[in-house]
C-alpha cells in the first residue's frame, strides 16, 4: 500500500515513476530505466535489501540520487552510504513533503 500512495504522490508532482515490489524487481528496473535520477527505497523488503539495490545502482550511475525509508529502529546508514549523505526518511511520514524532498535531493529549486 505504501508503494501505491508514495508513487501516486509523486506522479501527481510530476515526477516519472517506476514501480518495483522486491529488491530483484528494483535492481531490474534500475538496469532498464537509465535515466532514473533518484532511488527511493524502502531499506527491508523482501530478498535483496535497499542497502544492496542502492550499492547496485551507485555501481552503475555514481550520480545516482538515494533516499532511504524504514520504519525500523534508526540503525546508522552502513558507512559507505552514510559518507555519501543519503537521508533517511522514517515511517510514518508525511506523504506531501516527498515532492519537495525530491526535488532538495535532486537539487531542483
Amino acid at each position: 500500500m505504501l508503494l501505491i500512495v508514495v508513487a501516486e504522490t509523486l506522479r501527481d508532482a510530476g515526477y516519472n515513476v517506476w514501480e518495483a515490489s522486491s529488491g530483484e524487481e528494483a535492481v531490474k528496473v534500475l538496469k532498464q530505466n537509465t535515466d532514473i535520477d533518484l532511488l527511493i527505497t524502502d531499506i527491508k523488503m523482501p530478498g535483496i535489501n535497499g542497502y544492496q539495490v542502492a550499492d547496485f545502482g551507485l555501481e552503475q550511475r555514481p550520480n545516482l540520487k538515494v533516499l532511504f525509508m524504514t520504519g525500523y529502529a534508526q540503525d546508522p546508514l552502513p558507512k559507505k552510504l552514510s559518507e555519501l549523505g543519503i537521508q533517511v526518511l522514517h515511517k510514518p511520514f508525511d506523504f506531501d513533503q516527498l515532492p519537495s524532498l525530491a526535488n532538495e535531493i535532486l537539487g531542483h529549486t
